[in-house]
C-alpha cells in the first residue's frame, strides 16, 4: 500500500512532484546567528582624538639623567643646556576603511529571516568595518602615503611601532623606541615580569597596564605559578567548596610594578601567539572621518551603498608599551 511520505525521491527540491511532500511547511527559525568574534579591545582602549589632516603628528620629550654631584659655592654658570635638544616628532598616516553592500529590489521586498534587507546589510557592514580597524591596529603594517599609482594611505600598526630597530618609513628616534626588554618571544613567568619591569624602567609609573592576549598568550599567562622549577611544585587554590568550581583563569596579574589586566584579543584580528601590553595613556586613535554610511543611486540592481571611516593609530610613546610574539 502506498504511504504518504515526507520526501519526494524523484525531485531534489521536493516541490515539483505531486504528493504529500509538496504541502509540508518549512521550519525556518526567525533567529539569525552570526558565528564570528566581534570584540575590538584595542580600538576600545584607544582614547579617541580628532585629526584634521592625512598625517597626524605629536611631539615627545624626555628628562636628562639625574645628577648627584654638588656645586661649589660661588661658582658661576658658564655652560648652558638646550632643554629641547631631545625632542622628537612622531606621526602616522591615516587609513581609509570601507565596506560596501548591495540588496536587490526583490530581496528588499521579500519577507526574510534576519531580515535580509538593506538596513541589515548596512548594519553588518558597520560591524565588519570595526573589525577591519581592529585588525589594522593589531597588525605589523608599515605606514604609507597615497601616491596616486596604486599605493593607498596606510596607518602603521602596533607591531611596527613596538620594535627596537628603526622603522622603514619615518623611523622613531632611538631614544623613544621600544626597549628590547619590553619585547618577548618566549613567555615564562620570569619573561613576563621582566617585560613589565622594562616598561616601568621607561616611564617609572605604577600604572594599570592591559594585556591584549592572543589565545596562545592567554593560555601561557593562565599557567603562571602552577608549576615552579624542576621540582614541579604546584600552587594551591583556596575556594568555597560549595561552588563546586575551580578557577584557573587569570583576569588580573599583580606584579611588583602594577596590576596587569588580561583581556582576550579578537582571534580574527590578532595572531594567537601575539600579545600587546598597553598603557592607554600613551595610545590613541585619531579620526579624520568618523564612521558613517553613504547610500548610492539605485541603478536598477537594488539598494546599495558603503560605510567608511578614516583614521590613524597614535602611539604616543613606543617605550610605554610591550609586545609578545611567536608564542605557540
Amino acid at each position: 500500500m502506498a504511504i504518504a511520505n515526507t520526501y519526494s525521491p524523484n525531485a531534489p527540491t521536493g516541490k515539483t512532484n505531486t504528493g504529500s511532500a509538496v504541502s509540508n511547511r518549512e521550519d525556518l527559525s526567525a533567529e539569525l546567528t552570526i558565528l564570528a568574534p566581534e570584540d575590538t579591545p584595542l580600538l576600545t582602549l584607544c582614547p579617541k582624538i580628532k585629526a584634521s589632516g592625512t598625517f597626524y603628528e605629536w611631539t615627545v620629550d624626555s628628562l636628562s639623567a639625574p645628577v648627584t654631584t654638588g656645586i661649589s659655592e660661588g661658582s658661576d654658570v658658564t655652560a648652558f643646556t638646550n632643554q629641547f635638544q631631545k625632542r622628537g616628532r612622531l606621526g602616522n598616516y591615516v587609513q581609509i576603511h570601507r565596506d560596501d553592500f548591495l540588496v536587490s529590489g526583490l530581496q528588499q521586498a521579500v519577507t526574510s529571516v534576519g531580515p535580509a534587507n538593506v538596513a541589515q546589510a548596512e548594519a553588518k557592514s558597520m560591524r565588519q568595518l570595526k573589525r577591519n580597524i581592529e585588525a589594522t591596529i593589531a597588525s605589523d603594517n608599515e605606514m604609507s602615503v597615497e601616491n596616486g599609482a596604486g599605493t593607498p594611505y596606510q596607518t602603521r600598526g602596533l607591531g611596527k611601532w613596538l620594535q627596537t630597530a628603526a622603522q622603514a618609513v619615518n623611523p622613531v628616534p632611538t631614544d623613544y623606541r621600544t626597549p628590547g626588554g619590553s619585547i618577548k618571544t618566549s613567555l615564562t613567568e620570569t619573561d613576563f615580569n621582566a617585560l613589565i619591569g622594562s616598561i616601568f624602567n621607561v616611564n617609572g609609573e605604577m600604572n594599570s597596564l592591559t594585556l591584549i592576549a592572543g589565545s596562545a598568550v592567554r593560555r601561557a599567562v593562565s599557567g603562571f605559578t602552577r608549576t615552579s622549577g624542576a621540582q614541579g611544585n604546584t600552587y594551591q587554590v583556596t575556594q568555597d567548596s560549595t561552588t563546586k568550581k575551580i578557577t584557573l583563569s587569570v583576569e588580573l596579574y599583580d606584579t611588583d610594578f602594577g596590576v596587569i589586566k588580561v583581556m582576550n584579543a579578537n582571534p580574527a584580528c590578532q595572531a594567537t601567539g601575539t600579545g600587546y601590553v598597553i598603557n592607554p595613556k600613551y595610545l590613541g586613535y585619531a579620526s579624520l572621518i568618523p564612521m558613517g554610511s553613504t547610500r548610492l543611486e539605485n541603478q536598477g540592481g537594488g539598494e546599495r551603498g558603503f560605510v567608511d571611516a578614516t583614521g590613524a593609530l597614535v602611539c604616543r610613546h613606543p617605550g610605554a608599551h610591550g609586545k609578545i610574539t611567536g608564542i605557540a
